[in-house]
């Protein structure tokens, strides 16, 4: 008996399950619907609405107002109803969400019709900041619910989901570009608002129920954690770096390269190309080696930096501007990128249950309403103040500007992963020094032998 009992103790568990359920297969249909409907309907504007608000009288500054307002307005959104997404309830959240965006994407087609100036910057801040509070409730209970069902390779799914992403950012600019050249400014925001109401009724068909109780936690203790804010650091140069792209991109390729609308979009192409592309590899790489998700971002930062320094280029390479270097470093930015954003979110929720946070939807709702907060603070802060710093000197040197804040993102990340490494290995010699001390003299195996025979 004792015997058998002892083979049962030191033989493997079982390998879970590959297949994936009902459910799961639904919810990935889902949110590969949210993620690629999504980011067309925000992706189109890259190409021509800086050059059309521009002709209205809008500046620089302003233009990148209008574009960070989205996320400003998607950063309380997402830290509110990720506090309450199991009050509001998550399926709720994203049919509601995908909704409202839809209706204020057509609306944003019509603008061109009121009338120069004060009107139209009003209508743009109001007609952004509502799809915004929209596009949070989606995004962020999206999140949660791809780790709910997912809790043991929530980054492979996001991987694969960001393919859709990548999909929506690579189709948005050259879909809008062709529509707004061929149509005029309406029919690319009609075309992709009618394409995002479409997934409305196919969430509410296919999208499972989701039960959970409420938490006590908060972001506040979440936000206590060093580890939990550079990595919010990290997330947040990513999508500032993105942000800026948007805003500032295609006057620079018009302006320096000579560009179309049409061949600006084309342009797009090589940052979102290769992030989606590269995604499902990277989430793999992420859930099956978890240990080496920390210096996958580090050194993506690294990457993003240079690119950054690079796209210009800055001025003080004295490198002439290129089309041939533009893509190839929006090639490794879209790279780069998404070596560093992929294992974050993985991250972040491995480290909240580390520091007490229980499992379960609630807490999977604050990290992923820090995350989107944080992506959204991001995608804020590089439009505006990269659009006032392309204003005050060029393109060159604020591209270089938001380079210099990746390479401190990852500077900060490696200093402390560093740091932690060390300590681990002084803990570990402790911990085996002082096993070694209490270590009896008769090893347990001789005891299970004498009981046996």
């Amino acid at each position: 008996m004792e015997i058998d009992q002892i083979r049962d103790e030191s033989s493997p568990p079982e390998a879970p399950a590959t297949k994936m359920t009902r459910k799961q297969i639904l919810t990935l249909i889902a949110m590969a619907s949210i993620n690629f409907s999504s980011m067309i309907c925000y992706s189109i504007l890259g190409p021509f609405f800086p050059n059309e608000a521009k002709k209205k009288g809008v500046s620089q500054a302003m233009i990148g107002l209008i574009f960070g307002i989205y996320a400003l307005f998607t950063l309380v959104g997402s830290l509110l109803l990720g506090k309450y997404i199991v009050q509001i309830g998550a399926k709720f959240m994203i049919v509601a969400g995908l909704f409202v965006s839809s209706v204020c994407t057509v609306l944003f087609g019509f603008l061109d019709q009121v009338s120069d100036g004060t009107v139209f910057i009003v209508l743009c801040f109001i007609t952004r900041c509502i799809n915004a509070v929209g596009f949070s409730a989606a995004v962020t209970s999206s999140f949660a619910v791809s780790a709910k069902v997912f809790p043991d390779n929530i980054a492979t799914v996001l991987g694969f989901m960001e393919i859709f992403t990548g999909l929506g950012l690579i189709l948005g600019p050259p879909l809008g570009g062709w529509l707004y050249q061929a149509f005029g400014y309406e029919i690319p925001f009609v075309f992709t608002g009618c394409l995002l109401f479409a997934t409305v009724p196919l969430n509410m068909w296919i999208l499972p129920s989701f039960d959970a109780v409420p938490s006590q936690n908060s972001f506040l203790r979440l936000c206590t954690r060093v580890k939990i804010l550079l990595i919010c650091f990290v997330v947040f140069t990513l999508s500032s770096g993105i942000g800026f792209l948007d805003a500032t991109l295609s006057i620079f390729a018009i302006e320096k390269l000579n560009l179309s609308a049409g061949s600006v979009g084309l342009l797009m192409i090589g940052l979102s190309l290769p992030y989606g592309a590269a995604s499902p590899i990277f989430g793999v790489i992420s859930d099956r080696y978890p240990s080496i998700r920390k210096w996958m971002m580090v050194i993506g930062g690294m990457a993003t930096a240079v690119s950054f320094c690079f796209l210009g280029p800055l001025p003080v390479f004295h490198i002439k501007n290129q089309l041939w270097l533009t893509v190839l470093m929006l090639v490794v930015v879209g790279f780069s990128l998404c070596m560093t954003c992929i294992p974050t979110f993985a991250e972040m929720i491995s480290c909240a249950h580390e520091y007490g946070f229980e499992e379960g939807l609630s807490t999977l709702g604050l990290v992923s309403g820090l995350f989107s907060a944080i992506w959204s603070a991001g995608m804020f802060f590089g439009p505006t103040i990269g659009g006032y710093l392309t204003q005050a000197l060029n393109f060159e040197w604020s591209a270089g500007i938001q380079g210099g804040l990746a390479f401190l993102a990852a500077l900060l990340q490696l200093t402390y992963f560093t740091f932690e490494e060390i300590q681990k290995k002084k803990s570990q010699k402790v911990n085996n020094t002082e096993t070694t001390e209490k270590s009896p003299l008769l090893p347990e195996n001789d005891h299970i032998r004498a009981d046996v025979s």
